[in-house]
């Protein structure tokens, strides 16, 4: 599979990617909207982050007793009941006078759930799409979360502003209704991608089994925690610059948007493999000079910058997937994104916790820091595996003399 043209020609390809792009916009719209409605409730930026970014704290919880039934589980039956699920709590926290324990209650409630979907449905494309398709079909998808996160932060900023955030989160809520009704309508049945009943042993036993890989090991802590801590950064956009946060959010999905392109589309896959880590240096440096309190068109420019360095995950679930067993695909990228989404939400607590006892502006660069720093360390692991392969595989009469 060659061209963006054989992705939309592929059966059942474009409801579903129709679907994933309709939560997309549910779940940046409602996001916005409930980091706003905190704010101005709280004036706390910590409690506007968590409440952003704070479903992913959960995910881990689902990666470790839950997981099994990405696999488990008919991947449509699945996937129309899950954003169903999703409108009843988005369209909950629309209630007026809800207390915030309240709200984090469902916000946590939904991040559980949600360490399932991410299996499902990422086993779902690589079903659709087989292997030699998956890395231009989750381009595409990346590319679509770009746009559709440009356009979710972009009505939702203008509907916060001109309307409320609870309107928004009320629109954030049909959507989802939406995406449920595109997935029962346009994809086939399928059956489990595994046999036998989800369990929490069976969980464990996959974890355990994908965990034992080192490759494996590196490309998982590649992919969950530089992207994570930059995440961070992100979470304080709205006590950053209250008044142009919707503005930050579009420009890095715009960034996003140009990183995806670029690895998935432009870079031949000999030069892609290699500029993971570089990418992900990109992705941390931008927001350095934070510290010195840029004006809003000048962290807009750093933002979309910084972003394009979001392609190097295309890179690395390139490889985790080579690396995986077919039977646990699901699994393998559930994993992945439970894990990331985990560590974003502990970075957004960990960013609004700093931005409480110093300010959003230093709190962002010290993420970015701690994500170059891992990024550096991931790198110097890289290279002496590969020295110590290349060692292993040289013939004994190849010494030195």
């Amino acid at each position: 599979m060659r061209s963006y043209r054989d992705l939309f020609r592929t059966p059942e390809f474009s409801p579903f990617f129709l679907a994933v792009s309709a939560q997309t916009v549910a779940q940046t719209m409602g996001g916005l909207a409930l980091g706003v409605l905190v704010y101005r409730a709280t004036d706390s930026p910590l409690l506007s982050a968590v409440s952003m970014f704070g479903s992913s704290l959960v995910q881990v919880l689902g990666a470790t007793f839950l997981l099994s039934a990405a696999d488990r589980m008919p991947p449509r039956t699945a996937l129309t009941a899950l954003p169903l699920l999703f409108a009843a709590a988005t369209a909950a926290l629309a209630l007026p006078g809800l207390p915030v324990w309240t709200i984090f209650a469902i916000v946590f409630a939904k991040g559980l759930v949600e360490s399932v979907g991410g299996g499902v449905r990422w086993g779902l494309l690589n079903e659709i799409l087989s292997k030699d398709g998956y890395l231009l079909g989750r381009s595409v998808f990346n590319m679509m979360s770009g746009l559709m996160q440009i356009a979710g932060y972009a009505t939702g900023g203008a509907l916060v502003a001109l309307l409320s955030p609870r309107l928004s989160l009320l629109a954030a809520a049909a959507l989802y209704v939406l995406a449920a009704a595109v997935v029962r309508l346009g994809l086939t049945r399928r059956p489990p991608r595994a046999t036998g009943r989800p369990s929490v042993a069976a969980t464990w036993r996959a974890n355990a089994l994908l965990w034992s890989s080192p490759p494996r090991r590196q490309v998982y802590l590649a992919l969950w925690i530089p992207n994570g801590l930059i995440v961070g950064c992100e979470s304080l956009y709205v006590s950053y610059a209250p008044d142009a946060a919707g503005t930050l959010f579009a420009c890095a999905a715009l960034g996003m948007l140009a990183g995806d392109v670029l690895v998935g589309r432009v870079l031949p896959p000999r030069l892609r493999r290699r500029l993971g880590f570089p990418l992900l240096l990109l992705l941390a440096l931008p927001y350095v000079p934070f510290l010195l309190h840029p004006t809003p068109p000048l962290a807009a420019a750093a933002v979309t910058l910084a972003s394009v360095g979001f392609g190097a995950s295309l890179v690395q679930q390139e490889r985790l997937v080579a690396l995986t067993p077919d039977g646990l695909t699901g699994h393998a990228l559930g994993l992945h994104s439970a894990g990331m989404l985990t560590m974003q939400g502990v970075a957004a607590a960990l960013a609004g916790s700093m931005a409480q006892l110093t300010s959003p502006a230093t709190a962002m660069t010290a993420m970015a820091v701690g994500s170059a720093g891992v990024t550096l360390s991931l790198m110097s692991v890289g290279r002496r595996e590969e020295r110590r392969a290349v060692e292993i595989r040289r013939p004994a009469g190849d010494g030195i003399r």
